[in-house]
């Protein structure tokens, strides 16, 4: 079988790469091992988060090194036994986490964040996905009053950037979410951002869209990826399926591709979890909230309460526990007393691709004529999949692209 393009890896990014670049003419099959939407794409927070202009960065203050250092903190926690392999991938994030190399990346990223909702808005409206996304935005709580303080300043310096929010005192903040508990003082409500009650299916419509534009989704293996007489080639269901070019936008899993074919992409995982709840007295809760201390988020979802963990580093492949995630829940249920039992029997686990300079691999590959990477979205991949997937297909097809793509380029990795 042949086609002009082969998209590896049907998770946002994947899928809304495929659609871009079919909208350009090409002939596209998209393929994974699994389901459209079953990676990382389904266990997220469901933010499409237009607020998040300042990439997430290393901690750089002494006092929070020394609380993390102590690793018991339910935002961040650490294996012991991983930690010597992280440590190189740490200390080059921490390095780019210095003010002077933030704010590079604060504004490298801006061109995406900005565009990311109406990027959304547009498959969304063709998929016919309205009813699982929601023009909420999301609200950040505080607990502590000095927190709170820092946060309504720090706000201000954000005014650049143009975000619509509301800063709520405790009584307007309990008037928008009336079960939340009586410590919370106060929170910011960003007004930019939009909510998805279902991540998974959402990639899922994406993907379906795809098939009904006239795609095809076959599962396969990736891994299989080989050059055969100036083609690519990868091994389906359907047998070997041949391409003039290949998109791997395959996330956490990219190692698994690159690494063989000679790059040293510095790829960095951060694990998280989520577990759905039940609510007491059918309790509802009416908008995602983030537990700025706690680090987790809890948002209303088509299965029930989602409660998201920050970020754990450990083996990729290691079994899952659940020591964050009881210390998010034991926070979650003071903050919302309405969170009932647990409705799945594990949590699950989830792998967040990250690269240490706080940006995506976006464009062609340095050595290999018609490959091109699409992964390294670190917390933002439902974010940024449809802009970056714009973007990707822009250079693939050769038509200018709507930002500078150089900040993403493989070849800084070279």
């Amino acid at each position: 079988m042949y086609c002009q393009t082969i998209v590896l890896g049907a998770g946002i990014v994947g899928v809304s790469t495929a659609l871009h670049l079919q909208a350009r003419g090409r002939q596209v099959i998209l393929i994974d091992r699994d389901t459209p939407g079953s990676g990382t794409s389904h266990g997220n927070a469901g933010l499409i988060e237009r607020s998040s202009v300042i990439p997430y960065a290393f901690p750089r203050s002494v006092g929070a090194l020394l609380r993390y250092g102590l690793n018991r903190q339910p935002d961040v926690r650490y294996s012991l036994l991983h930690l010597p392999k992280a440590a190189p991938w740490l200390l080059r994030y921490w390095r780019q986490s210095a003010p002077s190399r933030l704010a590079a990346a604060a504004a490298d990223m801006l061109p995406l964040v900005q565009r990311c909702v109406e990027e959304h808005d547009a498959l969304i409206e063709a998929a016919g996905l309205t009813a699982v996304v929601q023009a909420k935005g999301w609200i950040e709580v505080y607990r502590d009053p000095a927190l709170f303080a820092q946060a309504k300043a720090e706000v201000k310096g954000l005014a650049r950037y143009g975000l619509r929010y509301e800063i709520l005192e405790r009584e307007q903040l309990q008037a928008r979410e009336q079960r939340l508990g009586n410590d919370v003082i106060g929170g910011i409500h960003w007004l930019d951002p939009k909510t998805v009650s279902n991540p998974g299916g959402l990639t899922r419509g994406y993907a379906a869209l795809f098939v009904k534009r006239g795609g095809q989704f076959i599962q396969g293996d990736a891994r299989s990826l080989r050059q055969v007489d100036g083609h690519w080639q990868v091994d389906s269901q359907r047998g070997p399926i041949s391409a003039d070019e290949v998109v791997a936008c395959l996330g956490p899993q990219s190692a698994e591709l690159y690494a063989p074919l000679g790059y040293r992409f510095p790829l960095g995982i951060k694990r998280g979890y989520h577990m759905h709840y039940a609510t007491l007295d059918d309790a509802q809760l009416q908008h995602s909230i983030c537990d700025t201390q706690g680090g987790y988020v809890l948002a209303p979802m088509a299965r029930g309460v989602r409660l998201t963990t920050g970020i754990e580093f450990a083996a990729s492949d290691a079994p899952g526990n659940e020591i964050q995630l009881n210390r998010c829940e034991t926070l979650a249920r003071q903050l919302f007393p309405a969170l009932g039992e647990r409705l799945d029997d594990t949590p699950w686990l989830g792998r967040r691709p990250c690269m240490p300079d706080m940006r995506p691999v976006i464009g062609p590959a340095s050595r290999h004529k018609g490959l091109w990477f699409n992964f390294g979205h670190a917390h933002h991949g439902l974010t940024l999949g449809p802009v970056c997937g714009r973007l990707l297909a822009e250079l693939v097809t050769g038509e200018a692209p709507f930002t500078d793509p150089a900040p993403y380029s493989a070849a800084r990795f070279d």
